[in-house]
């Protein structure tokens, strides 16, 4: 009878339990709608990018003016960026929420084998290659409003017969202060644009010259990224707009370091005279010339520390085959490992590698009126970021790969339920109430009474009397 009555008291409370659950989760649900719904003033973000900037970076180096930015904001440890981890396809994902796959800019160098035509870092400007896809300024001002870009990539560029409202055609020799002054200009002068977008080539060429194993040289070019981080926050608050506008900082990819000691020679393997290269490191891009199959069978074998795909083949999870601008074959390096034709190691550091590896994984802050204080997220994809930056921009999401699922609770309109946590504490106070309650349950069965006994005893001696029940 004890043990019965334990389990149906368990039963009980689990119940009462599990309904305070749903309640709870019913009124966050609510809240966050009430939330959504209510009239709020237009919002206005500005995406900065520093290329190359590994996560780990945060933790082996001192960012005084980036850490308080994230201290008072957001930070997201590690965002899981796209395949190929390069420039030019990670920052267009960024402003998509695409996968390279889906949004078409699939390289840094491209060959299209319909119309023949070529793409590079100097030949960029041609709207095809970025007509796939529509990306978050153009959205902007489909929408009504304006958007101000200082070199982030494509912004210059007619894509679906628009640019940026303002922008500046890409120029390294122009300094972040200059890229600074501008874009803040732009958003001071001109209430309208509502989404802006700042480019800066660091810390990636020192990646590439030292490695980012190279510690003294890495320090030097993240203090002057740091720098300029506390540079953009001044002149934000001289002109009025810091604590206005939501900032956010982030990178395309990470870097790792190369070593001449890592080298792949695809001439120890096969004549170059059977194959085009189109992208030769970490990921090279083949097309070939004299039968796929007999190409392939060679590049298969060529080396350990080097995985061939035939298109077809490609990882799924890399969510990289279905466009023509990927190459029927495709050679990807083990991380550190650097693809060459002939000769020797180019570049102490490089990227492009497999998008799950750490080492090749961005962060992401942000500060501004949408996002919570000091709120931190262990990981989250770059492809997220699109759908959080439509829903502060309240504009309509183009279909995209991201989830707002995943990024919501950065926004402190979003009261976040921590699930493992509601759960886990759930659990815990069942526990505890249940073992509470047996326990007084068989304490109070072992305590005798002064009163039942001597009844019983009375009943016994007296043969006359009636049962109770017949």
């Amino acid at each position: 009878h004890q043990s019965k009555a334990c389990a149906m008291t368990s039963a009980h409370l689990f119940c009462v339990l599990a309904a305070i659950l749903s309640f709870s989760t019913f009124a966050h649900a609510a809240n966050n709608t009430l939330a959504r719904n209510e009239s709020a003033p237009l919002s206005t973000v500005l995406l900065v990018s520093f290329d190359g900037f590994r996560a780990d970076y945060l933790q082996k180096y001192r960012f005084p003016n980036l850490q308080m930015l994230y201290s008072e904001g957001v930070l997201v440890d590690h965002l899981t960026n796209v395949f190929i981890t390069k420039t030019f396809p990670n920052h267009y994902s960024l402003v998509t929420g695409l996968y390279a796959e889906s949004h078409g800019i699939v390289a840094n160098v491209m060959y299209d084998p319909v119309t023949k035509k070529r793409f590079s870092s100097e030949n960029d400007t041609d709207p095809f290659w970025w007509n796939e896809a529509t990306p978050i300024w153009v959205s902007v001002q489909d929408s009504g409003f304006k958007a101000a870009a200082a070199m982030w990539p494509g912004t210059d560029v007619a894509i679906h017969n628009q640019t940026s409202t303002y922008f500046m055609k890409y120029d390294s020799q122009v300094t972040f202060q200059d890229r600074v002054n501008t874009l803040t200009k732009w958003l001071a002068d001109d209430k309208a644009v509502r989404f802006a977008s700042l480019y800066w080539h660091e810390p990636d060429q020192a990646g590439h010259m030292y490695g980012p194993d190279n510690e003294t040289e890495m320090a030097k070019a993240l203090k002057e990224v740091d720098d300029n981080i506390g540079l953009l926050i001044e002149t934000l608050k001289q002109s009025g707009l810091w604590g206005k506008i939501n900032v956010i900082v982030t990178s395309d990819h990470g870097m790792v370091q190369c070593s001449q000691d890592r080298l792949i020679r695809l001439d120890s393997c096969l004549d170059a005279s059977n194959y085009t290269l189109v992208l030769i490191t970490p990921v090279a891009a083949i097309i070939p010339l004299t039968g796929v199959s007999g190409v392939y069978n060679a590049l298969k074998k060529c080396h350990p520390r080097m995985k061939a795909y035939l298109k077809a083949d490609i990882l799924v999870r890399l969510h990289y085959k279905d466009n023509e601008r990927i190459q029927p074959i495709i050679l990807v390096a083990d991380e550190g490992w650097t693809i060459v034709q002939r000769g020797n190691l180019s570049l102490l550091g490089d990227h492009g590698y497999d998008n799950s590896l750490p080492s090749m994984h961005p962060f992401l802050a942000a500060y501004g009126p949408a996002f919570r204080k000091g709120y931190r997220l262990s990981q989250m994809n770059s492809v997220d970021l699109y759908p959080l930056m439509c829903h502060i921009l309240a504009i309509q999401e183009k279909p995209n790969n991201g989830s707002f699922s995943n990024s919501r609770c950065l926004l402190i309109t979003e009261s976040c339920i921590e699930l493992p946590g509601v759960i886990g504490i759930v659990i815990g106070a069942l526990m505890v109430l249940t073992t509470l309650t047996c326990l007084f349950i068989l304490l109070k069965n072992r305590v005798p009474s002064s009163s039942r006994p001597f009844a019983r005893l009375e009943l016994q001696e007296d043969d006359d009397d009636d049962p109770l029940i017949d």
